[in-house]
């Protein structure tokens, strides 16, 4: 082992054993653009063969543009390769822990022990939140446990009924960790449908179950261990956790995943090795029929998604899916100008099995299943999974004005 390698070996082993948040000085991202299959595989083979380099993106698709997060020892190893292959490698920062110490204060404000939404809540504010509007509104809101995690969180929502015999909507975030905008715009929309008028209808005429954290301990572990965190915390040899979604039980692993316990879209060992997934597709399998709209939010890129990702097939009902999405980012656009655009998942983004949204379309026997990539654009490289706290509310108010449309369009539809 090199003298550099041992150091940062030490340091991480370190940071681990006395709980010290993971650091990236001189870290450097790069952009990295496969033009053809072959560039695509030696990419693909290079992700998961260490946590020196991280792909903020998964290589699955040719000609577009991965970021890759590359340690100070690694920072010849990995130009020369590619370069080697022929594969366009472009250094867009020199020093990722910058980037995150610039948007830290934008992110996690002081606080006055109000539960708002001008900066990013922990695990435990939010968990305490969700247990105050049961209180706070006990004719309509339960608390309801969706399942548990691997460090023995409850995986906490709120179920909002206003009267029996409504149809259901289910909404599911912070399945990745690190992507910090998805539980603050489902608090958001919690909030909203309790307390403002433009939700009224759709509030009081659907029974909603709302997960705001389903990987509970990957998002703690964001506070805690390293923000740019993305899945598990279940431990895996030398590295931890599985990809939450790439780990449901429909087509696992065999498009857009990997078996590498080290990359950030490991799939795990077997499908729903995870106690969160296992546990949550219970708890789904126990609404069997209670569930007419599944909504999962990511971040980022400004999509709108629908099955499938493990294959090009479309849904049965692709006419339907294609009326919603047009209704749905016609309807995100009008507020503040922001463009989503999307699709089939295999086809819009990127090949990827073992999703949610594909298990509970074909599992549950719920026939809209969508999937958000919230804020910001595909063009903010170094940002985008550290969206200021000041666009907390405006992600939020321009996406509950795309779900009241999408409700609309599928009750028109009659699948509400």
């Amino acid at each position: 082992m090199s003298q550099t390698l041992w150091v940062v070996v030490l340091g991480l082993c370190l940071a681990l054993a006395f709980g010290e948040r993971t650091r990236y000085d001189n870290y450097r991202v790069y952009n990295v653009n496969p033009s053809n299959l072959e560039q695509l595989k030696i990419l693909q083979e290079l992700e998961g063969t260490s946590d020196s380099l991280i792909f903020l993106q998964g290589p699955y698709s040719v000609a577009k543009d991965i970021q890759v997060v590359v340690a100070p020892h690694k920072f010849n190893d990995f130009v020369e390769g590619l370069q080697r292959n022929n594969i366009n490698v472009q250094l867009i920062e020199k020093n990722f822990q910058k980037i995150l110490d610039n948007d830290e204060p934008n992110q996690v404000s002081s606080r006055s022990g109000v539960y708002d939404w001008t900066a990013y809540h922990t695990l435990e504010e939010t968990y305490s939140w969700l247990e105050s509007l049961a209180k706070a509104y006990p004719e309509k809101v339960e608390l309801i446990v969706g399942g548990k995690s691997y460090e023995n969180r409850q995986i906490l929502g709120v179920k909002i009924s206003h009267k029996p015999g409504n149809k259901g909507i289910f909404i599911e975030g912070g399945i990745h960790a690190r992507e910090w905008i998805s539980p603050a715009t489902v608090t958001y929309l919690i909030n909203e449908l309790l307390t403002n008028n433009r939700t009224k209808d759709m509030a009081e005429n659907y029974d909603w179950y709302i997960f705001p954290h389903v990987n509970p301990d990957g998002y703690a572990y964001t506070w805690t261990g390293d923000r740019m965190w993305r899945k598990t915390r279940k431990p895996y040899g030398s590295c931890a956790g599985a990809d939450p979604n790439r780990n449901w039980d429909l087509s696992w692993n065999t498009v857009g995943a990997s078996s590498s316990a080290c990359s950030e879209t490991y799939a795990g060992p077997s499908a729903a090795s995870e106690i969160e997934i296992q546990s949550l597709s219970s708890y789904l399998e126990s609404l069997k029929g209670k569930i007419d709209l599944y909504l999962s939010f990511h971040a980022y890129s400004q999509y709108l998604l629908y099955p499938f990702g493990y294959t090009s097939k479309l849904p049965e009902n692709a006419k339907d899916y294609e009326a919603v999405y047009d209704a749905t980012v016609a309807a995100i656009k009008k507020r503040h100008g922001t463009k989503y655009t999307g699709g089939n998942i295999y086809d819009a983004i990127y090949p990827a099995s073992g999703s949610s949204i594909d298990w509970v379309y074909s599992k549950i026997g719920c026939k809209l299943t969508f999937s958000y990539e919230l804020r910001p654009s595909s063009s903010s490289l170094l940002t985008g999974f550290n969206l200021p706290a000041s666009k907390i509310i405006p992600t939020g108010d321009e996406t509950i004005d795309s779900v009241v449309a999408m409700v609309n369009k599928a009750k028109e539809l009659k699948y509400l």
